[in-house]
């Protein structure tokens, strides 16, 4: 995956210009992921100074907390992809950890997600597709609030660890296969252990710090997420079916530079840090614009193709 080319992309950024901006860096990786721990250290701090009978003023840090927590995701995407850092192995370290907080196992998202690069848009193949019944309004609020998310999210690691629900996953051999079984084990062991010492020692602290932000605060996040390709055409052409997302620059930030989904998608071994410039210059060279919206924008496109 880290050398691949979306079909029919290669035309449209120069393979000189494309070797540029896949360069690695550990030190922007490293500024990255170290922006946002030190984000999280925080709002943590603060939770902690903060009294329990000061609602007013707790309630918008959990919430941050919270953001913050749930967009860490967007930097285990780009290590399972290695290229938030140079170093191999820093990408498969942070990336099992941010998996763990974000309740994405590392290695199950990691070949998922290659699958998914592999058959966008193709409703028997791609993984975010299979299995999954057409939105109502209803029930895409329900996902973008993160209600049926995290429903499909801990009800899938669960079956996993049981050896079930694998049965149409084409994109795992044997060998990962007992992997992602194992993964999953891993993690509701560890879900377990919490859980135990939590009630052992009277703490609420894994639901104020981590599992209650990372729930209420989901919806966010889902704006990339659903955005991404919710809505549009069915079509190989990724420059057709990957949607470009405007925001600010704090939420470019938060995302990873994951609003330039096109531009990933067509080019996904090209590292975080240079998305900005290879869209401009897909930009450049594409004959038709790139599906563009900002984040609300695309929200409301979405709802108007479902209520139509």
């Amino acid at each position: 995956m880290e050398a691949w080319i979306a079909p029919g992309a290669a035309k449209f950024v120069a393979a000189k210009t494309l070797k540029v901006l896949s360069v690695r860096s550990d030190a922007k990786g490293a500024a990255q992921t170290g922006s946002f721990l030190i984000a999280i250290g925080v709002t943590t701090t603060t939770i902690i100074m903060i009294p329990a009978s000061a609602i007013l003023a707790l309630v918008p840090v959990l919430l941050i907390h919270g953001v913050l927590l749930n967009c860490l995701y967007a930097g285990q995407h780009e290590m399972s992809h290695w290229t938030a850092f140079r170093t191999r192995r820093l990408n498969d370290v942070f990336g099992h950890l941010f998996g763990l907080v974000t309740l994405n196992p590392f290695l199950t998202d990691r070949w998922m997600h290659f699958a998914h690069h592999r058959a966008t848009q193709d409703p028997r193949r791609d993984p975010e597709l299979m299995g999954i019944k057409a939105y109502s309004r209803a029930s895409y609020l329900m996902d973008l609030i993160g209600i049926d998310f995290w429903r499909r999210r801990v009800g899938a690691i669960i079956a996993t660890a049981a050896g079930r629900g694998l049965e149409s996953a084409w994109w795992l051999g044997p060998r990962e296969r007992r992997l992602v079984i194992w993964e999953a084990r891993a993690h509701v062991a560890i879900w377990g252990v919490i859980a135990v010492a939590s009630v052992a020692y009277g703490s609420a602290d894994a639901v104020l710090f981590w599992i209650g932000p990372l729930f209420a605060t989901k919806g966010l996040h889902q704006l990339q997420n659903t955005g991404e390709h919710t809505g549009m055409p069915q079509t190989p052409d990724v420059f057709v079916n990957t949607r470009t997302l405007k925001g600010p620059a704090p939420l470019r930030w938060l995302m990873w530079n994951m609003s330039y989904h096109t531009a990933h998608h067509a080019y996904p071994a090209t590292p975080f840090h240079a998305l900005p410039r290879l869209h401009a210059e897909i930009a450049r060279n594409l004959p038709h614009p790139i599906p563009t919206l900002s984040y609300i924008a695309a929200q409301k496109a979405i709802f108007e193709s479902l209520r139509k």
